[in-house]
């Protein structure tokens, strides 16, 4: 029998506006198909999935984790560099530019039209 091996897991983001979302999380190289039922939409983007679902969330929960700079999801990246100038030229909302860490990578983080945080971060 074969051991059990996750091959998935992928965060689900409550938005506002799908398609603003969409639009967003393509600078950042995700690709979407069409959404279901107009609330649901899964992005791909090197073998990882993003979930998006127009659902309400609490505003006050949202500005409570950016002012105390709690991140929803933190992504490793091979080719940091290249991949901050990328979404540097494409618009992305870059929250913290890119730096050096303690634990030795380089860090920046972005922020979607939603609020949400993520920090990405690679070996230089």
């Amino acid at each position: 029998m074969a051991e059990p091996r996750l091959t998935a897991f992928a965060p689900q983001f409550l938005v506002d506006d799908l398609a603003r979302s969409i639009a967003s999380y393509g600078k950042l190289g995700f690709r979407f198909g069409e959404p279901w039922d107009g609330f649901y939409a899964i992005g791909l983007r090197d073998g990882l999935e993003l979930h998006l679902k127009a659902a309400p969330k609490h505003a006050a929960e949202r500005a409570f984790r950016r002012t105390h700079e709690h991140l929803d999801a933190a992504a490793g990246v091979d080719g940091i560099e290249a991949f901050h100038a990328e979404c540097a030229a494409s618009g992305v909302r870059i929250l913290r530019p890119l730096a050096p860490t303690a634990w030795g990578t380089l860090d920046f983080y972005v922020e979607d039209p939603d609020g949400y945080v993520i920090a990405f971060g690679g070996r230089p």
